[in-house]
């Protein structure tokens, strides 16, 4: 009983109710993130290699991870424009993803991922989506986890290279409006 009580209190203390509306907010705040720091992308980094891969294959490497492991890896449609080994930065592709495909991309991923939260249950957390081992509530946490990880490795190449640091949220921050103030100053 004192298990359940201490729950209740975190998830009080927490500004939410129950974990969906967590998992709603940390996603809304972690997609700000991402898109903020594409945007801060200086347009001449586009193509500019880091670890032997030019910055907009980590860019989409970040975004299709995101789009086939948060929902369900095992019922997944690659991207229309997809070739092999795009996605992954251990081999080199000649097909080259523009700002403008991969901001698409990107708005396509975000509107898949919220939608899915908004149908999202506290009982199908627990649940295994069809054919996958994993549950939803691991697939989102693992996906907020490579998100943030991949996004840190991105802003790290744009600060060394720049100077300049993109902004970041944290739990107590409003999320901004527009996109008039990307770094901070």
């Amino acid at each position: 009983m004192f298990g359940i009580f201490i729950i209740f209190v975190r998830k009080k203390r927490m500004g939410k109710s129950n974990y969906v509306d967590i998992i709603k907010e940390q996603t809304q705040r972690a997609l700000w993130s991402v898109e903020n720091v594409i945007i801060c992308i200086p347009e001449g980094y586009w193509e500019k290699c880091y670890c032997e891969m030019p910055l907009w294959k980590h860019v989409y490497h970040t975004l299709h991870s995101l789009d086939r492991w948060y929902i369900n890896p095992d019922k997944y449609d690659e991207p229309s424009f997809h070739e092999a080994d795009l996605n992954n930065l251990n081999v080199s592709t000649t097909k080259v993803l523009s700002r403008q495909m991969l901001d698409r991309y990107f708005k396509s991923v975000k509107e898949k991922v919220e939608l899915y939260n908004n149908n999202l249950t506290e009982d199908k957390l627990l649940h295994k989506p069809d054919g996958c081992k994993f549950t939803c509530f691991t697939l989102i946490m693992g996906q907020l986890r490579h998100l943030h990880y991949h996004t840190g490795i991105i802003m790290g190449f744009i600060i060394a290279d720049t100077g300049m640091w993109p902004q970041v949220i944290g739990l107590e921050s409003s999320i901004p409006e527009g996109k008039d103030f990307p770094y901070y100053e």
